[in-house]
């Protein structure tokens, strides 16, 4: 299995490359065929991804959002691959508000086994993995590990919404929940906020895909949480739609939500 600090090395080169371009000021926003941006920034992650997984394990393949019209018939026999999103948040990277990340994830089987979220701005990386266990650094500060956590009893649950897009049925689920402390927050930096016990709750019922979420689903399985259907079944990888369902992360144990959202 590729070596998690050099998958680390990696997305923080891709962060850099983003960042040679945020700060100069100009994105060189286009739209993409589903009116979706794309800047410079992610042009230049993904090539820096790329190059750096292609030379790190040339076995397996890689598919990034820049580069995703791969047929299924193709990714239909991958066993084990690179799933990447160069830039996550790019609304969040034209807003310049700093809450934009690198994903990139190992998935086997469908399953994220790996994971790195940076966020070049913030300068914070959380990461993990199947039998690392999950960990976030800031800066030059030692890397620390997390856990997902369960509101207690009478404790108001932190829950963290999307900074870019919102839904009515969430509004509705939260008014279910009853006493309830909303966190604002952009790209997989969601997911991460659970993973680390900073929330308790991530609801995620509007669209997203694949790529978004791998990366922060395995840092959050890691850390003792799941990103789950409101069944309970785990959000699935390499699927002939790429598309996610509605979603839901919280701590593995925590029954009293799971209750509120089947």
């Amino acid at each position: 299995m590729p070596k998690l600090h050099d998958v680390i090395a990696i997305a923080r080169a891709a962060g850099a490359a983003i960042m040679a371009v945020y700060q100069t000021g100009e994105a060189g926003t286009t739209n993409k065929a589903d009116a979706s941006p794309l800047t410079l920034a992610d042009l230049a992650a993904h090539q820096v991804i790329v190059s750096g997984l292609a030379k790190l394990h040339p076995c397996y393949p890689i598919l990034s959002e820049e580069a995703a019209d791969i047929a299924y018939r193709e990714r239909a026999s991958w066993t084990c691959y690179w799933l990447v999103d160069p830039l996550d948040g790019t609304k969040e990277f034209i807003k310049r508000n700093g809450e934009f990340t690198v994903n990139i994830a190992l998935i086997e089987n469908g399953i994220p086994i790996m994971g790195v979220v940076y966020a070049p701005v913030l300068d914070v990386c959380y990461f993990g993995g199947v039998g690392f266990g999950a960990f976030v650094q800031r800066g030059t500060n030692a890397a620390q590990a997390i856990h997902a956590v369960v509101a207690a009893e009478n404790e108001t649950i932190k829950v963290v919404a999307s900074r870019s897009h919102s839904d009515e049925r969430t509004a509705a689920l939260l008014q279910k929940l009853g006493k309830v402390e909303c966190i604002s927050m952009g790209s997989s930096l969601k997911l991460c906020l659970v993973a680390e016990g900073a929330a308790h709750f991530y609801p995620r019922l509007g669209p997203t895909m694949e790529w978004d979420t791998a990366a922060a689903h395995a840092v959050v399985n890691a850390a003792g949480g799941k990103v789950c259907r409101a069944d309970g079944s785990a959000l699935s990888y390499n699927k002939e739609n790429l598309l996610n369902p509605a979603f839901f992360v919280l701590s593995n144990t925590d029954t009293r939500l799971m209750r509120a959202v089947a």
